[in-house]
């Protein structure tokens, strides 16, 4: 499976982001499909993740309420809405996929990754 990843950029505190993630390749349709961060100094963090239909979604307590993630399952593609960004959300975003879906607030093992896109959130 690989992933591409866009959407990233610089945005006032405050503000919105989207960040997209197209995956191709055998099977890809079937994985559950998820974002990831790393701040500069910080280990990589889950966000959000969602099942292979976007029915079923996965957040981590400090963005529930102001990211959505959602699953066009025609083109393979989710989507990262990012909504009231603060500083503290400023990472690079990283895509990912794997069979298995978060279990217990975690998403342990993920099998493939995206490139990283860049969040910036000014104060």
């Amino acid at each position: 499976v690989q992933l591409q990843a866009s959407g990233g950029g610089l945005v006032q505190s405050g503000g919105s982001l989207r960040l997209s993630c197209v995956a191709s390749g055998r099977d890809a349709e079937v994985y559950s499909m998820g974002w990831f961060r790393q701040a500069p100094g910080k280990e990589r963090e889950f966000v959000a993740a969602c099942n292979w239909s976007g029915g079923t979604t996965y957040y981590t307590d400090s963005v529930k309420g102001r990211y959505t993630i959602s699953r066009d399952t025609a083109m393979n593609t989710i989507y990262l809405q990012m909504n009231s960004l603060k500083p503290e959300d400023t990472a690079v975003y990283f895509c990912a996929a794997d069979q298995f879906q978060p279990y217990g607030g975690k998403w342990s093992g993920v099998q493939y990754w995206g490139q990283g896109t860049l969040v910036t959130v000014s104060s």
